[in-house]
């Protein structure tokens, strides 16, 4: 964010009241996105620019660093104003972050490298003093980064302090003080607080279990309960048998005992059996507990004047993000904490509720849409399903129709058919005729040759009889 006469006016009240500044950055100059150098180390680099985002604040204020790229990696440094050694002074590393975007997966860190860095060279395997920020990817994988190098090891945080995770600008604040105590601060509110080594494991342990010492022969550490040996069992306490002949069954009147055998009667259960009797347990009076040795100074341990102190000399951007959008803004390096309330209060925190403001109208504007959209869609759906209605009633009416047409042409099809069927059994019965009268002919004309047959066969007859009685006529005469 940026506030121009504002932070020159609190600069200049810095230089005489408040402690030193080693770097601030409001991006309030378009030529100070020149100031962060990318490195050489590696060519599929995001790009970086000044954005205030799709809703800001203030139109000057909310101007910051943006990554612009999804699915990229980001390595660019800036130089401090001077270098700063943190020994015996206050630290306070403070920025503000914007996830503009609604993150699923991205970090949003800082890094506090050493005056010997060569920002050509600068990747996720240089050196560095201070590790700080939000880092978030998915529901669960989220925390506030706070790791400090000692010895030329880095070291996290014990605690798992949360991020805020909406698309509001936030502050993160990590001031480390002369006597090795830390507070991390999330919108000016504590999140952790206490002794470096007791939340960092920078040290050996103060004290340590004695070696030599032996657990006494006579310690008791087990069993914590023991029965009471006053308590005795009851007189009429019943702990057997769990089950008795059912008193009330009878014999069956067909119960044959020679063919069914012996009767018994059914079991049921001793409604007087109260179960295995044990006496109540009590607190074993010569119980000691575990034994463990007991502790000693650790003759290993050193305290070290020099825990917690950096050495600084640039600021590094090194993070990986899917989804672009993060804002960085307002980073100030500083030994003066009242210096960096008043730096926050001027660039972040007059302007929240103005920004929470904007965004709560811009979320009022987009569920008004979404809702236009909603009922357009719930219109048009409806148009479509009252059209497949309306074609499905006419279609249900055209059949209708048909089906009307359909019967008022049965009795026209079933008359055609009748007439059809007598004109069929005319021919037929024509057809028959005709055969019965060829058949009478036929058989007219075999009577008739037969006829024929049997005239011509009597005249041989008769010509043989007038032969035979010539013949005989001859023979008198001879």
């Amino acid at each position: 964010m940026r506030c121009s006469f504002g932070l020159a006016a609190l600069a200049a009240l810095a230089s005489s009241t408040y402690g030193r500044v080693y770097y601030e950055e409001t991006f309030s100059d378009p030529a100070s996105l020149d100031t962060f150098i990318a490195t050489e180390a590696r060519s599929d680099l995001g790009a970086i620019k000044l954005s205030k985002g799709k809703w800001f604040s203030d139109d000057e204020n909310s101007i910051g660093l943006q990554v612009s790229e999804d699915a990229r990696f980001y390595a660019y440094s800036a130089k401090l104003n001077r270098p700063f050694n943190t020994k015996g002074k206050d630290f306070i590393v403070q920025f503000t972050v914007k996830y503009e975007q609604d993150i699923d997966c991205g970090g949003a860190y800082l890094k506090l490298l050493p005056p010997t860095l060569d920002p050509a060279k600068f990747d996720g395997e240089s050196e560095y003093e201070v590790m700080f920020g939000p880092d978030i990817c998915g529901s669960t994988n989220r925390r506030v980064h706070a790791i400090i190098n000692y010895n030329g090891t880095n070291n996290q945080i014990d605690k798992v302090v949360q991020p805020r995770g909406d698309q509001l600008t936030h502050q993160y604040t990590f001031w480390v003080k002369p006597d090795k105590t830390f507070e991390i601060r999330i919108d000016n509110k504590v999140q952790e607080e206490g002794k470096i080594e007791e939340f960092w494991k920078v040290l050996p342990e103060k004290q340590v279990a004695d070696p030599d010492a032996k657990k006494p022969e006579e310690w008791v550490d087990g069993p914590a309960m023991i029965e009471d040996p006053e308590d005795e069992k009851p007189e009429d306490w019943v702990d057997g048998p769990e089950t008795v002949p059912d008193t009330e069954a009878q014999k069956p009147e067909d119960w044959d005992d020679d063919m069914d055998g012996d009767w018994e009667a059914p079991v049921v259960a001793n409604p007087e059996y109260k179960g295995e009797w044990k006496p109540r347990m009590i607190k074993n009076p010569e119980y000691q507990g575990e034994w463990s040795a007991p502790l000693i100074d650790n003759p290993n341990y050193e305290d070290d004047e020099d825990l917690a102190v950096f050495n600084i000399g640039y600021i590094g951007l090194d993070v990986w993000t899917v989804k672009s959008g993060t804002i960085f803004d307002n980073i100030l390096i500083t030994d003066d904490i009242d210096y960096a309330s008043q730096f926050g209060n001027s660039t972040w925190a007059d302007y929240v509720e103005k920004e929470i403001e904007v965004k709560k109208a811009i979320d009022e504007e987009e569920a008004e849409k979404l809702e236009a959209e909603r009922k357009v869609k719930e219109e048009e759906r409806k148009a479509k399903e009252e059209a497949e209605k309306e074609k499905a009633e006419d279609a249900d009416e055209l059949d209708e129709n048909d089906d009307v047409k359909v019967d008022a042409a049965e009795p026209v099809e079933e008359k055609a058919e009748d007439e059809s069927v007598e004109k069929k059994a005319e021919d037929e019965s024509d057809e028959e005729k005709a055969e019965d009268e060829s058949d009478e002919e036929k058989a007219e004309d075999e009577s008739d040759e037969e006829k024929a047959e049997d005239e011509a066969v009597e005249e041989s007859i008769v010509e043989d009889e007038e032969v035979i009685e010539n013949q005989e006529e001859v023979d008198e005469e001879k």
